[in-house]
């Protein structure tokens, strides 16, 4: 039984509330109508070309994108950008789309939540505390067994899909970590939380070449973790099954399926 999109909407806004976003963020409808009918919903973390024409040959009636298609303002939807042909495609196919971002971060079951439990890591809590109890951005835990920064850094590139740029590392291969801090997707802004700079190591995406620099010396005079560096789209993939279980649950009739299209935005890497 197909359920109104209207109800499949008031779903999402109980899992991941638009209040909890960012002020700077794009979250909700896309295209679509709240009369529209849904039977079987897509989960992606980037709306791109592939992933919404996978959505489209798969018969999907509603895509949810963590990523938002129209995050920045746009002046036009010709179809001679890519983002004006993506909303073409969709609208022309019949299939709604919904994105998810900062306000699905936050949540007790956001992006990097299920993140450090799938490292297990225990003891979980924000980074940036939320407004309710277990909300928030990233989460710091604790390993129930110290580890190796090298060791680590093996687990997380086991756990995360493979991707061209990989896993990077900046410390010592045999440096004991216990204390992590996380952030799914890009988290250089918060290298000067306390709850980072008290971890041993700080797990995060899209690490940009100063911050990372200041962060690594300040690691070496004793003060302040060591980092790894993983793809964005790949620290907020292991989210989307907990997101579909989630629906799953709420809207047993319907039909959950999670793209395992890589789009992560790099093709490959040359070893120097």
């Amino acid at each position: 039984m197909p359920y109104p999109l209207a109800e499949v909407l008031s779903v999402t806004e109980k899992l991941w509330p638009v209040a909890g976003a960012e002020g700077w963020d794009a979250p909700g409808l896309v295209t679509g109508s709240p009369d529209q009918q849904v039977s079987s919903i897509h989960l992606v973390v980037d709306a791109v070309a592939e992933s919404l024409d996978e959505a489209v040959a798969a018969g999907a009636d509603l895509v949810i994108a963590h990523h938002p298609l129209l995050l920045r303002g746009v002046t036009s939807v010709a179809e001679t950008q890519y983002k004006g042909a993506a909303v073409a495609t969709l609208i022309r196919a019949g299939v709604a789309l919904l994105s998810a971002h900062t306000n699905a971060d936050v949540v007790a079951d956001g992006t990097s939540a299920v993140f450090a439990r799938k490292l297990g890591l225990e003891s979980l809590r924000p980074i940036v505390p939320g407004a309710a109890d277990g909300t928030g951005i990233g989460r710091v835990g604790t390993l129930a067994k110290a580890t190796t920064l090298g060791r680590l850094a093996r687990q997380v590139a086991e756990l995360l899909p493979p991707t061209a740029g990989g896993v990077r590392v900046a410390g010592s291969y045999e440096l004991p970590v216990r204390e992590i801090a996380l952030c799914g997707g890009a988290g250089d802004a918060y290298l000067a939380e306390p709850a980072v700079r008290a971890a041993d190591v700080y797990i995060t995406s899209d690490l940009r070449h100063h911050p990372a620099s200041e962060a690594r010396e300040q690691h070496l005079r004793g003060a302040g973790p060591a980092l790894i560096d993983v793809s964005h789209w790949a620290s907020e993939w292991l989210w989307l099954e907990t997101a579909a279980d989630q629906l799953r649950g709420a809207l047993p009739e319907a039909s959950v399926t999670v793209s395992e299209l890589r789009t992560d935005p790099w093709d490959f890497a040359v070893v120097q």
